[in-house]
């Protein structure tokens, strides 16, 4: 059920993402990117602000960056310009970000989403580059108030923040939106877009008003979410906290806040801060980047396949409905398994059902990816030959597949050291179904007097003598030509 605004007001909502790009070092550093590392070991003396260094584009940044802006229709800029954004905070070791501000990478552009059956595309504001900053571990176990601890790892990872205009009014298009870019970033291979890692994060600025009023309320920046779930709740909580300060006369102070997660509610961390706090002036040791046209069309032929293109695809060629299209397409890695297991078994239609029942449902579970299954698409594709040679069951299949999730290994292999070979001889098919008929000779009357629904009844007592292993289809034909004979 989607989320509604509270009676007579509507939200106003702009979304800012930062998602770190997939490089092997930092954006102006050589030091590595790898994440869950021991703490303070992946920097440089360019990450640690040591006097006398001099930060160095990294050229794969840029390109990940304006494969970005393509993938979301943006309008690269021919001339880009960084800045030194100020701000002191223990984790930020140069007192300055190196960001892009008045003439950033990119403008425009637009993310599709579709929520209830809707879609619409909800428009961008720019893309811009910068430098991460690092990381603040506050523990309350230390004695004496507390401690900070500070790990500079992610300090100076090259990011994108992706600004949209503030034409979001629910936390479901919220969630909507942040669902689609992540999948579109992570097709163009731009961003492993992993939230649980921190490294594809979400500011949200929030503002209420009247319904039908078009001035725009006082806004709230609510900083550094990193879960959809999260996106959804803050900006509900603080949409419904708005509105009741509103109604009892009070007025919305323009501030971040944080999520308690805990509390359900959002909590004031800092007034909000605005560009005149920041001091930003030209980076003096960086030029200007200059994007040369034909490098960029270098860049937009490169593109791999995106996910609208792809569930197209799908759809057009693959024969699948729009909707199996589009939760295939949703996460890459889960577009490709398919892919791969559609390509050996060569029914399309069988491994989407496979895939997104039984392999969707194994990742929710576990949580995990789907490079750490212990079996691949070639495990899956045997399963699916096996059913379609009529040597398993649907059931049987089932539990074969629920030993692949847990130890992989070889369908037909398990299928015989289980005993789970399907029950496919005519001969002793058609003596089971006498010995039903035998055994259930007022159901057969039934039948034969016209109670068709019987015959239910009966296909399950043969597949209960042959404990599941009997193909339900050729059950079925036996027992008709022996009722209707």
């Amino acid at each position: 059920m989607s989320w509604s605004p509270p009676a007579g007001w509507e939200a106003v909502i702009g979304l800012e993402v930062h998602a770190q790009l997939k490089t092997d070092s930092k954006l102006f550093s050589s030091a590595p990117r790898d994440f869950g590392a021991e703490p303070n070991t992946r920097t440089t003396e360019v990450d640690l602000g040591l006097p006398g260094v001099l930060p160095v584009l990294n050229e794969r940044a840029v390109e990940l960056a304006v494969r970005a802006a393509l993938a979301l229709g943006c309008e690269v800029q021919p001339i880009s310009i960084f800045a030194r954004k100020h701000y002191f905070y223990p984790d930020l070791p140069k007192g300055y970000q190196i960001s892009q501000y008045e003439q950033p990478l990119a403008l425009g552009g637009g993310v599709p989403i579709e929520l209830d059956g809707v879609e619409r595309r909800i428009p961008l504001t720019r893309i811009h580059m910068e430098e991460d900053a690092g990381k603040s571990i506050h523990d309350p176990a230390v004695t004496g108030g507390g401690a900070t601890h500070v790990d500079l790892n992610r300090a100076g990872v090259g990011l994108i923040e992706i600004v949209s205009e503030p034409e979001l009014q629910t936390p479901d298009e919220a969630g909507a939106y942040l669902r689609s870019l992540r999948s579109i970033l992570r097709h163009a291979d731009v961003s492993d877009g992993d939230m649980e890692k921190g490294n594809f994060r979400c500011d949200a600025n929030v503002s209420v008003r009247r319904a039908g009023d078009e001035k725009l309320g006082t806004r709230t920046e609510l900083k550094n979410l990193n879960s959809f779930r999260f996106v959804e709740k803050a900006i509900a909580a603080e949409i419904e906290r708005q509105v009741d300060l509103l109604e009892d006369g009070g007025a919305v102070v323009q501030e971040t806040r944080a999520w308690d997660d805990r509390a359900g509610r959002t909590t004031v961390m800092r007034g909000k801060e605005q560009a005149a706090d920041y001091r930003y002036f030209p980076e003096p040791d960086l030029p200007p980047l200059r994007i040369e046209p034909a490098w960029l069309e270098e860049v937009r032929k490169a593109l791999p396949e995106l996910p609208a293109q792809r569930r197209r695809r799908y759809v057009e060629a693959l024969g699948l409905s729009e909707q199996d299209a589009r939760v295939l397409v949703e996460e890459r890695d889960v577009a490709d398994f398919f892919e791969r297991v559609a390509e050996h078994h060569g029914n399309a239609r069988s491994a989407a059902n496979w895939v997104q029942r039984s392999l969707l449902e194994v990742l929710g579970e576990r949580g995990c990816a789907v490079a750490e299954l212990p079996f691949g698409p070639g495990e899956l594709a045997a399963l699916l030959d096996l059913i379609d040679a009529g040597k398993l069951t649907p059931a049987s299949a089932r539990e074969i597949f629920a030993e692949l999730a847990e130890r992989g290994g070889d369908p037909a292999q398990i299928m015989s050291a289980r005993g789970l070979e399907a029950v496919s001889d005519s001969g002793e098919l058609e003596a089971l179904a006498r010995d039903v008929m035998g055994a259930s000779p007022e159901q057969v009357a039934q039948y034969r007097a016209g109670e068709k629904k019987v015959f239910n009844f009966l296909v399950g007592q043969i597949m209960k003598a042959t404990r599941g292993k009997a193909s339900p289809q050729a059950v079925q034909e036996v027992l008709r030509r022996l009722l209707d004979a």
